[in-house]
């Protein structure tokens, strides 16, 4: 644990630090978030919050590789380099993107380029274990599923990127509530505690927590379509890396033997729930309008919150608060499941929707120049 914790404060402290450079980089570069129409931003903010927190991801590749416990595992650090390669390569499209805005095609083609590298370096699902047996899948099956996946939470991550410290927070949410379980799950079966998600997750809630300071309202500077699809990326391939490669049996007992099969598949989507939510309610929502499903607006989650009367500030720490309760609720209820949990957790989502739906009616307008992230959809 005090490895993955080292691990944590360098790719805090590297995204930090790394997030003035280049901050003053974009500024010099005209690398900045113009207002536009659907923006709540009041004035331009500087991209390459991505190419900050690519730097901290690389240095807590670095260092894992370097320490006596986590560095000794050849699967775990053949797979961190495979993942940086594909991350650096997924920032490099969402740098030209937030320079010249690429096409809907040019982009998603960036994001089948980054996820190819990650598979073809053995990064993939090779099996999905369900309750009394193993679905093995094949070399086809297993690549276009990894695919799929990672194009789905890459642009997750980028369409729930709307406010001042809203994607950031959410992902480093998600991220310790996935690193909780696959760190509990592997002293549960007596496992070696260096896992490829591990390492990725504690990771990801490094850069997370590091770029946050920068981008909190009001945010002085935007992760920008690299930093939301570096997330994205990220927080797939932690999802694949661990799905199959434990034998979710070893974690029943008598009352929980169902959702402990399950729990390897379910979780990472509850680490992502809001921004899988809001990409599939998008793609309903612009679908059953007759446009594309890429086509920008402003009914997201968050703008929904702030059309209740919510403040910026206050929507995002909502958003915080259900991602949390999503997210670690179903980790415990998981690992622990017993009646008291469940009801904490009930507890806490009734608060939940109590302070949700505890204003109505437009915000106040704001007389003071405040910014938020651009919110890019996949193309704008």
């Amino acid at each position: 644990m005090r490895e993955y914790l080292l691990v944590l404060l360098v790719a805090a402290m590297t995204t930090y630090l790394l997030g003035g450079v280049f901050r003053r980089i974009a500024l010099r570069v005209g690398a900045v978030a113009r207002v536009r129409e659907r923006d709540v931003h009041a004035v331009p903010i500087p991209y390459f919050g991505g190419l900050a927190m690519l730097g901290g991801y690389a240095a807590a590749t670095l260092l894992a590789a370097h320490l006596p416990f986590l560095g000794k595992h050849s699967v775990v650090t053949s797979d961190s380099v495979a993942i940086l390669t594909g991350g650096a390569v997924i920032c490099a499209v969402g740098v030209v993107d937030d320079l010249i805005e690429l096409s809907a095609m040019a982009k998603a083609a960036g994001q089948v380029l980054a996820a190819g590298v990650v598979v073809l370096n053995g990064v993939r699902t090779y099996w999905i274990a369900l309750p009394n047996r193993i679905i093995a899948l094949d070399t086809a099956t297993s690549i276009l599923i990894t695919l799929i996946f990672i194009l789905v939470c890459t642009n997750a991550i980028n369409f729930v990127d709307g406010l001042d410290g809203l994607a950031s927070g959410v992902v480093a949410i998600g991220a310790l509530a996935f690193f909780s379980y696959t760190y509990l799950l592997a002293v549960q079966q007596n496992l070696v505690l260096a896992t490829t998600a591990s390492l990725v997750t504690i990771a990801v809630s490094g850069i997370a927590i590091g770029f946050l300071p920068h981008n909190f309202h009001p945010a002085r500077m935007f992760m920008g379509d690299s930093g939301a699809m570096l997330l994205g990326l990220l927080m797939a391939v932690s999802t694949i890396s661990l799905t199959g490669q434990f034998d979710s049996s070893a974690l029943h007992t008598a009352g929980r033997r169902l959702i402990a099969y399950y729990l390897p598949i379910l979780l990472p989507l509850a680490a992502l729930a809001l921004p899988l939510l809001d990409l599939v309610l998008a793609y309903t929502r612009r679908t059953m309008a007759g446009t594309w499903w890429f086509v920008a607006d402003k009914q997201h989650l968050h703008h929904r919150l702030m059309q209740r009367g919510h403040s910026q500030v206050h929507a995002v720490l909502l958003m915080y608060l259900w991602a949390g309760i999503v997210a670690f609720g179903a980790t415990l209820i998981g690992l622990v499941g017993t009646w008291w949990v469940a009801a904490l957790v009930l507890v806490a989502l009734v608060v939940a929707v109590w302070l949700t739906f505890s204003r109505s009616g437009p915000v106040r307008v704001r007389t003071a120049p405040a910014a938020a992230d651009h919110g890019d959809d996949p193309v704008d």
